[in-house]
This record gives structure tokens, C-alpha cells and sequence, in this order.
């Protein structure tokens, strides 16, 4: 399959939530004018957007949203359990762990990582507190997919090796820092200063 860009995947996530609400509420079909209006877009990127995985859909009839929800849950490799480990217990890191939706949509935290000695082996949201140096030997045992890093920006690309040493293939940065890993493992970073500063501007260059 051709590189989809992050910014369509990010569009079927949010088409995903939409056909969610509908089959909550029973309705059975909807179109592309009905997502692109409750996903911020055009028909025209909707219709784009699907044609990237298959046909969907028939002229005249719209989408089954049943078979779309399941289509773009399996797109997105929502069918399966992935491990995630937490590193850095603090507050990002605690509202993370609290929120529901990590297993609404199949991701199971199986460990937290600190490397605070007033807070290894303490409970906390259900998961002991564990020392950020046993990553490395935890990993062969809890098979991590996916490790989330909450912690200050000094201390990121150092964690970052370790956790490529364990063997993880995929990153979720909430540091603001830019950090580096070799091919093959994926880093997604998550800078609410930045998107503060894009808030900032859409305001200050309002007609």
C-alpha cells in the first residue's frame, strides 16, 4: 500500500468517531456530505480520503455504516490488543493512564515507568510504579507495541534510545522536544505549545 498521509489518517479517525455516534443512535446509512460536515471537511476529501483503502459506499445510497465503522476500525488496526507502557508518572502521564478511551479502543497499559525514587513501587491508577532501568528486561516479558513519553524534555532523547533498545516500535512524545530514533520505529510528538501558538494565530488573523 502507497504512504497515506498523517493528515488523512487523522481525518479517519475522526470519521471513525462520527459513524460511532450514528450506529449508537441506530442509522443505518450516511454520506459523504454528512461526514464531511461533521468532520470539518469537503465531501470531495471524504470520497478521497476512502478511495485510498478500496471502494466503499454505492451511488445514490451512501455509506452502510455498520460496514464503514468496521472498515476504518480495521484500517486503523483497532482489532487487535496493543501494550502500551507509560514513561514518566506525573501529571500527563497519570490523566493517560485514567482515561478510558485507551481500552475502549483496544490499547492495554501493562506499565508504568518512573525514574523518581519517592515514586517507584507506589500504586498508582491501578499499576505499580516501576524503575525506568528495568525497561529494558520488562519488555521481553510484557511485549510492549507502544511506549508514551511524559517526561521533561532533557531527559527525552535518553529514554528515547532506551526504549528503542527494548525493542518498541512505536513512540508517543508528549515532551517538547524533538527526538530522533532509527528507521523502523515510528515517533509521533504531541506539542501543545505549538498547537496553543496555532490557536493563537487563527485568533489574530480572524476577518
Amino acid at each position: 500500500m502507497k504512504r497515506i498521509a498523517d493528515s488523512t489518517v487523522r481525518r479517519l479517525s475522526v470519521y471513525l468517531r462520527y459513524l460511532e455516534e450514528l450506529e449508537a443512535r441506530s442509522i443505518a446509512t450516511t454520506s459523504s456530505d454528512e461526514l464531511a460536515a461533521h468532520s470539518g471537511t469537503t465531501s470531495a476529501q471524504v470520497r478521497k480520503d476512502l478511495s485510498f483503502f478500496g471502494s466503499f459506499g454505492k451511488r445514490g445510497l451512501g455509506y452502510s455504516v455498520p460496514e464503514l465503522t468496521a472498515r476504518i476500525r480495521q484500517i486503523l488496526g483497532l482489532g487487535r490488543e496493543w501494550r502500551v507502557v507509560i514513561v514518566g508518572a506525573g501529571k500527563i502521564g497519570s490523566a493517560l493512564s485514567a482515561y478510558r478511551g485507551f481500552t475502549q479502543r483496544g490499547f492495554t497499559v501493562v506499565g508504568v515507568y518512573d525514574n523518581d525514587p519517592s515514586k517507584i513501587g507506589k500504586r498508582w491508577n491501578g499499576e505499580t510504579i516501576r524503575d525506568i532501568s528495568a525497561l529494558e528486561t520488562d519488555a521481553v516479558r510484557d511485549r510492549p507495541d507502544i511506549a508514551v513519553l511524559a517526561i521533561p524534555a532533557d531527559d527525552v532523547q535518553g529514554e528515547v534510545d532506551r526504549i528503542v533498545r527494548a525493542g518498541i516500535k512505536a513512540i508517543l512524545n508528549f515532551a517538547p522536544a524533538q527526538v530522533i530514533a532509527p528507521p523502523g520505529v515510528t515517533i509521533k510528538n504531541v506539542n501543545m505549545a505549538m498547537e496553543l501558538e496555532g490557536l493563537s494565530y487563527a485568533l489574530s488573523h480572524r476577518e
